[in-house]
C-alpha cells in the first residue's frame, strides 16, 4: 500500500457520496409530488370539487407550481409546494366527506310498488 492510497480512497468515497446525494433531490421531490397527486385524486373522488372547492383548487395550484419549480431543478422548493398541495388536498377530502355526510341523499326512485301497472 502506497502513501497515496488512503488519499485516493478518501477522494473516491467523497466523490461517490456526492454523486449519491445529488440524486436525493429529484427522488425526494418526485415522491412528494406523487403523494400529493394521490391525495388530490382522493379529494376529487370524495367530491371536493363540489363540497370543498377552495381547498381543492389550492391543492391543484400548489401541485402545478411544485412541478414547475422541480422542472427548473429547485427540488427543495418543489417539495415544499408538494407538501402544501398534499395538506390542502387532505383538508379538501375531509371537508367534502363531512359536508357529504351532512347532506341527506334521497333516492329519486320509489321502492314501493305503484298502481300504474300496464294492463
Amino acid at each position: 500500500m502506497t502513501p497515496r492510497t488512503p488519499r485516493l480512497l478518501a477522494a473516491l468515497l467523497l466523490a461517490g457520496g456526492a454523486a449519491a446525494l445529488s440524486g436525493c433531490g429529484p427522488l425526494r421531490s418526485t415522491a412528494f409530488i406523487l403523494d400529493a397527486e394521490v391525495q388530490i385524486e382522493a379529494a376529487r373522488t370524495a367530491g371536493a370539487e363540489k363540497y370543498s372547492p377552495y381547498e381543492y383548487t389550492l391543492a391543484q395550484l400548489y401541485i402545478k407550481k411544485a412541478r414547475e419549480v422541480v422542472g427548473f431543478s429547485d427540488y427543495e422548493v418543489g417539495v415544499g409546494f408538494a407538501e402544501k398541495a398534499s395538506e390542502q388536498a387532505r383538508k379538501a377530502k375531509e371537508g367534502s366527506m363531512a359536508a357529504a355526510a351532512k347532506t341527506e341523499v334521497t333516492p329519486s326512485f320509489s321502492t314501493t310498488p305503484s298502481d300504474n301497472r300496464p294492463q
